[in-house]
């Protein structure tokens, strides 16, 4: 069964940092582009950022450049985003997702979803 998992979220005071992790499993994260997409109540789903399958590149939204850092480490098959400074703004569920192409923060081209985790930013 192919599955993305992602872990990491919870509570966090403004200012704090969280490390999402975003693990598969059936099959081998090497060739697909990933993306880290994030929905709060009542809004639309946004993409977040991406890291390419071919030499690691990265896009990042204007909201979190300089604050977040996606990367990926192929040996445990796994994808990581590192938050910093994080804002109340920035509570939403995360999920990562997978596709066979290229890096985009444009949702509908994703081939796998994870089922997300809950970030919360509050003091």
């Amino acid at each position: 069964q192919l599955q993305l998992v992602e872990s990491g979220g919870g509570l966090v005071q403004p200012g704090g940092s969280l490390r999402l992790s975003c693990a598969a499993s059936g099959f081998t994260l090497d060739y697909y582009a990933i993306g880290w997409f994030r929905q709060a109540p009542g809004k639309e789903r946004e993409g977040v950022s991406c890291i390419s399958s071919s030499d690691g590149s990265t896009y990042y939204v204007d909201s979190v450049k300089g604050r977040f850092t996606i990367s990926r480490d192929n040996a445990k098959n796994s994808v990581y985003l590192q938050m910093n400074s994080l804002k109340p703004e920035d509570t939403a569920v995360y999920y990562c997702a997978a596709v066979r192409g290229a890096c985009t923060v444009v949702a509908g081209p994703y081939d796998y979803w994870g089922q997300g985790t809950q970030v919360t930013v509050s003091s």
